[in-house]
């Protein structure tokens, strides 16, 4: 469970959630199976599936999915981290490789859940996206049965930069029309739209 917490937010692989584990010896490849399948079971863990292209020019993504728990709580326990801590950039006591910091996966995971939960009233589906190379990543991709989806990203800041836009601006390009909207969820207080039409909502501010 330490090592499944230490992966919240990426996209790494069983095999190295599973040499994370124990204590020099990583467990068998069927215990950990057996456990993810329980957990899972049981709403504990949580993983988000990759997108799945099928009426788009997207290519080359991974399926891979992206981990999270139940509740980040469980993350922070589980990890033993402090707020000092996290402010500092500490990441726990497992060593799991991640883009950004444990803070961000983990203001990242109440977002995950939120978008899941009004996603299944609407009927759609949520997955993120991610390339093969890992040079081009959305956060989320909420996707109707119509094949029009929202996408969304998320920021530890209170004003979003373009750079912090540029893989949505990307996405807009290759999807086009059945892209609907973008949107960068942050920290902020004030929601608005930028020139370049990604929303900001806070996302203390994020409802159906």
């Amino acid at each position: 469970m330490t090592a499944y917490a230490g992966a919240t937010g990426t996209t790494t692989t069983m095999e190295k959630i599973r040499d994370a584990a124990g204590d020099g010896t990583p467990p068998a490849r069927t215990t950990v199976q057996t456990y993810r399948d329980v957990l899972e079971r049981i709403w504990i863990a949580d993983p988000l599936p990759g997108h799945v292209p099928t009426m788009s020019r997207l290519n080359r993504l991974t399926t891979s999915p992206k981990w999270y728990l139940a509740d980040p709580a469980l993350a922070v326990t589980l990890l033993d981290v402090t707020p000092a801590k996290l402010l500092a950039g500490g990441e726990g006591d497992v060593a799991i490789p991640r883009d950004g910091t444990l803070l961000g996966a983990l203001f990242e995971s109440p977002a995950a859940l939120e978008l899941r939960v009004f996603a299944q009233a609407a009927e759609a589906t949520v997955a993120h996206l991610r390339t093969k190379t890992g040079d081009r990543e959305v956060d989320f991709l909420v996707e109707g049965h119509d094949g029009l989806a929202v996408a969304f990203e998320v920021k530890l800041a209170e004003l979003p930069s373009a750079h912090d836009v540029r893989h949505l601006i990307w996405l807009k390009e290759r999807l086009g029309e059945r892209l609907v909207d973008m949107v960068v969820l942050t920290t902020g207080s004030h929601a608005y739209r930028r020139p370049d039409g990604v929303a900001v909502i806070p996302l203390a501010l994020l409802g159906p």
